[in-house]
């Protein structure tokens, strides 16, 4: 069964220079490990010149062991860069999340710290341009009733923080509406007690959506 998750919002970038190494970090969304190795064979191909491409990931289903948990150091001394950027990742409950940190040599050694700060940074900024968000496992539901009831959702689903997704109006309101999969029951009790008894609610299946995070 599938839970709801956290997960980055769209493709962030980053660019950290630590003396004369440019570091340029991607986060992107990854469902799969297919899509999380074309992405990073496609940064490598754009990045063609530059030394080290390096890498962490968690994708695959959340919360079940199918999920796959990787990083790598592409030539880095071990554990300065896969690793770190890794922990970031695993530390802000990210899942079906790739990061890529793509170093130019700027030709001075940076250290094992260096590496480690370096790699870490432009992660940590990459995961901040993206953006976190919860995907929520949902439910679209059509709800059909008369003008008078469509008045009285529109405050109770902002009340309670419904998305109306579509509405159409004829001689009665058809709303499609989307919510927690665990709140069907309470949006059919809702309609039932808002309508007395005369609202309509068809079950259009399941959906996923995106709810962002506080700042």
């Amino acid at each position: 069964m599938s839970i709801d998750y956290r997960s980055v919002s769209t493709r962030g970038l980053s660019e950290i220079v630590e003396k004369k190494s440019r570091f340029l970090g991607e986060a992107v969304h990854a469902a799969t490990l297919e899509e999380a190795e074309a992405y990073i064979a496609s940064v490598r191909k754009r990045y063609y010149d530059a030394r080290h491409h390096c890498f962490a990931f968690v994708t695959g289903e959340p919360g079940t062991p199918d999920e796959i948990i990787r990083s790598g150091d592409d030539g880095e001394p071990q554990g300065t860069a896969g690793k770190p950027m890794l922990e970031i990742l695993t530390g802000l409950s990210l899942h079906r999340t790739l990061v890529v940190v793509t170093r130019y040599f700027g030709g001075t050694l940076l250290g094992t710290g260096g590496l480690v700060r370096a790699y870490s940074a432009a992660a940590k900024a990459a995961f901040e341009a993206a953006g976190i968000v919860t995907v929520v496992q949902g439910a679209k539901i059509r709800i059909t009733c008369s003008y008078a009831a469509y008045g009285k959702f529109q405050y109770l689903f902002a009340r309670d923080g419904i998305t109306i997704a579509d509405t159409a109006f004829s001689d009665m309101v058809a709303m499609d509406v989307v919510v927690p999969a665990g709140r069907r029951e309470y949006l059919y009790g809702l309609v039932t007690e808002t309508t007395d008894g005369q609202g309509i609610c068809e079950d259009l299946g399941e959906v996923t959506y995106e709810t962002a995070e506080d700042s």
